[in-house]
């Protein structure tokens, strides 16, 4: 905090930013600035546009509430943020500081939430970073267009407009964090989920070179649309409303419409899959489109080909992905011999990727078959891969996987989805994932999440985590437990199912002419 403010003056210090003076809060001994516009509203002519960066203000603008979430659907009661916010300013940032002074010099960490392209806000409690500021760095959070606003393949419009919303937030970043402490030469961005497809996709990205120092990816999902399958999808949920995928056609539909027309594509998605494949199987109704653009190719290919090889990456993934979201569908100690063996035959690489699974996995359930193919497809091999094609390209990279079973809700989801996110940020009493964690095992929760804390913070302050960087023949691991320990990667069985499956952008599989434009049929 700056010198000689003492009293009240130091509970609302102040910062001076290129854009404006900023008045934030103090909060456990931290500096906490909200709701900072880093790019104008995209309503109105701006509507599905690329962002423009926020025009600078008079006088001291207050800083102690977040900025109101982007248009989402009703997932996870998320609709219940957008509901009644009353406010279009949607692209803002937050930051949290241990020194905010110019001269502390501290590295920076900027965090892409997760939401499955969807859904997501930086305001949740979950994402609060004044835990992580403590230990010696600057936070940053922020909001990003999702869904139709951001995702949707338009005609008349840029691709990948919530990545480009990334890039400003970036850019952001580098012309004003030296004002609340950080050190814009030193900046890490990580993400989990939708957020660390978002890291990948950044690194390879043009727009978004040299804006960050190291990157890292938190279970990434394997899906990049081609532009002729995202294209398709948002002509089904124009379709909805009986427009088409045009800017000129839906730039005057109100964002509800247009996340409620997506809900209702995405709850039929499961009987389309012979249009748009393995998508459609798990209702992935958006992802980063490899455009030829904004996205030039893959992360995986563009990473082998030597993209980022000078960006350190630390990726990985939990042991048990999938198993929350069975539990989220029903399905614990349901799934039956023929789900199990659809979700082989959608998913396993190859011709004969299914018979691969059953003779690397001759002990598994039907169950656990149906949740290590999902798990593999979805997160597991992307976030391998990712980090497998950043080494042998020559970058320095790190892996990590969490097998510490949540103890919460009864310690029936293991080392599922999400639970790297309350670990990570410290953040154990809050939001939705520390319902993993419950109460049972709180001193071992903290001590573990003290262990990643660390580990997260050395990253982004020497680019060494604490364990030997992967390499093809070691190719050594650190998996967070209780104890935790490094080897070898643990999930060998996996990786060599998936040796030789390219990570591409994936296709319109199969066009209906009976349907009409836009639609798909519901038999299908």
């Amino acid at each position: 905090m700056p010198a000689g403010e003492p009293g009240a003056a130091a509970s609302r210090p102040e910062v001076r930013a290129p854009g404006g003076t900023l008045r934030g809060l103090v909060e456990a001994g931290v500096a906490v600035f909200r709701g900072i516009p880093y790019a104008e509203p995209p309503v109105g002519a701006l509507r599905f546009a690329a962002p423009r960066p926020a025009p600078a203000w008079d006088g001291v603008r207050d800083a102690a509430a977040y900025g109101p979430p982007p248009p989402q659907g009703g997932h996870f009661g998320m609709d219940r943020l957008s509901a009644g916010a009353g406010a279009d300013d949607w692209l803002t940032v937050n930051v949290w500081t241990p020194d905010p002074g110019p001269a502390a010099g501290l590295p920076v960490l900027v965090w892409i939430q997760g939401g499955g392209y969807l859904i997501g806000s930086s305001g949740l409690p979950e994402y609060d970073g004044g835990r992580l500021a403590r230990d010696g760095v600057v936070v940053v959070t922020f909001n990003y267009r999702v869904g139709v606003e951001g995702f949707a393949q338009l005609d008349g419009a840029p691709a990948n407009r919530g990545l480009l919303d990334q890039v400003a937030a970036l850019e952001w970043v580098r012309a004003n964090i030296a004002a609340f402490g950080g050190d814009p030469s030193r900046v890490t961005i990580l993400g989990q989920s939708a957020g660390g497809g978002a890291v990948a996709a950044l690194l390879v990205m043009p727009a978004a070179a040299g804006l960050f120092r190291r990157a890292a990816a938190q279970s990434l999902p394997g899906t990049f649309f081609s532009a002729e399958l995202a294209a398709d999808i948002a002509a089904a949920c124009a379709a909805e409303l009986d427009r088409r995928p045009t800017l000129d056609d839906l730039r005057d539909v109100a964002p509800a419409q247009l996340t409620a027309a997506a809900d209702a594509v995405g709850a039929t998605m499961g009987r389309r899959v012979g249009r748009w494949g393995r998508p459609a199987y798990r209702s992935v109704l958006f992802s980063p489109v490899v455009d030829g653009e904004v996205l030039t190719g893959t992360p995986w290919q563009a990473l082998a080909d030597g993209a980022a090889r000078d960006v350190d990456l630390l990726a990985g993934h939990t042991r048990d992905e999938h198993r929350l979201f069975t539990a989220l569908d029903g399905l614990l100690g349901e799934v039956s011999e023929e789900q199990a063996a659809e979700a082989l035959d959608a998913l396993a690489p190859g011709p004969d990727g299914a018979r691969r699974y059953r003779e690397a996995f001759a002990e598994a359930t039907a169950e656990q078959l149906y949740e290590l193919v999902q798990s593999d497809w979805l997160f597991r091999m992307p976030s391998l891969r990712v980090a497998e094609a950043h080494a042998a390209a020559g970058g320095r990279t790190y892996v990590y996987e969490l097998t510490w079973p949540a103890p919460g809700m009864g310690g029936i989801l293991g080392a599922c989805h999400g639970l790297d996110v309350p670990l990570v940020f410290g953040n154990l009493d809050r939001g939705q994932p520390a319902l993993l964690i419950g109460e049972a095992a709180a001193e071992q929760a903290n001590e573990l999440s003290a262990r990643m804390r660390a580990a997260w913070v050395s990253f982004a302050t020497e680019g060494d985590p604490g364990w030997p960087a992967y390499d093809p023949e070691r190719r050594s691991v650190r998996c967070f437990n209780a104890p935790c320990v490094t080897g070898a990667y643990p999930e060998e069985r996996s990786r060599q199912i998936w040796f030789d499956h390219s990570f591409a952008a994936l296709p319109l599989v199969q066009l209906d002419p009976a349907s009409s434009p836009g639609r798909i049929s519901r038999d299908s």
